[in-house]
């Protein structure tokens, strides 16, 4: 399912506390990436087990408690274990990460257009992008505000991948930059999301059961980060797989 949590200071998630969770057991059984529309009012969750997309509406902004299922989308065709998804700040493109199935052989990342924003019955595949010299076993997947940098973080190399991108948001033009390790804090890295300034990166980690907060000295520079502290969700959930932030970084999601 997914976990919402409230935090009493924006983006620090040691101020973080449990609030209630949603369930998508109907649709599917491993829930590995969540991200959410600008205005909170729509929710997205790609599923390994299905590798399929799923979006609900929420009446509440924000509020997983209030979400309902609207439809799904396959993405299938283009791979066979599907870890994580994301959006570009218009809507319409949508991105999701795959390790190519169990034996984590191919890592890639997949784009789609969507005809109308946030809906995912619009969606047609455009092109993906192998970052198999890399990660073989991409885990989450985030871009900067402007689309110009994508980090793909992996757990074969338990560390962040950057890239620039010529034109935003298109994934044809990616470039890899460096990479960021976080191996020190969790072996087991299943989940990436950045503060709106991209001072401050969120790292889901399977390991430790926790999210691990860092700070970047320069903004979306993952080679800048440095570690702050972590928040256990151990009481809630074993296995991490996504993480997600509200706009205002006062609500966090884990799948």
């Amino acid at each position: 399912g997914i976990l919402e949590y409230t935090l009493t200071t924006s983006w620090d998630v040691s101020t973080a506390s449990f609030v209630n969770s949603f369930s998508i057991a109907s649709e599917d059984d491993f829930p590995s990436g969540v991200s959410f529309s600008n205005n909170g009012k729509k929710m997205f969750v790609v599923g390994n087990q299905n590798d399929s997309v799923y979006e609900y509406t929420l009446t509440t902004a924000w509020d997983v408690s209030s979400a309902s299922y609207v439809d799904s989308f396959s993405v299938a065709s283009q791979g066979t274990s599907s870890s994580d998804l994301t959006f570009s700040n218009s809507g319409k493109k949508m991105f999701v990460t795959d390790n190519g199935g169990g034996g984590a052989t191919d890592g890639l990342v997949n784009e789609y257009e969507l005809a109308t924003a946030w809906d995912i019955s619009t969606a047609s595949f455009v092109v993906t992008l192998d970052i198999t010299n890399k990660e073989i076993y991409p885990t989450g997947i985030a871009f900067s505000n402007s689309g110009k940098k994508m980090f793909v973080l992996g757990a074969n190399g338990d560390d962040v991948n950057e890239y620039t991108l010529t034109t935003a948001f298109d994934i044809s033009t990616a470039s890899h930059v460096d990479s960021f390790s976080v191996k020190s804090q969790d072996a087991g890295p299943n989940g990436i999301a950045f503060s709106n300034s991209g001072k401050k990166m969120f790292i889901a980690g399977n390991d430790g059961d926790d999210v691990n907060e860092y700070t970047l000295t320069t903004s979306w520079d993952a080679s800048t980060a440095s570690f702050v502290d972590s928040f256990s969700i151990a009481s809630e959930e074993a296995v991490p797989r996504g993480i997600e932030f509200s706009n205002s970084g006062m609500k966090m999601f884990i799948a």
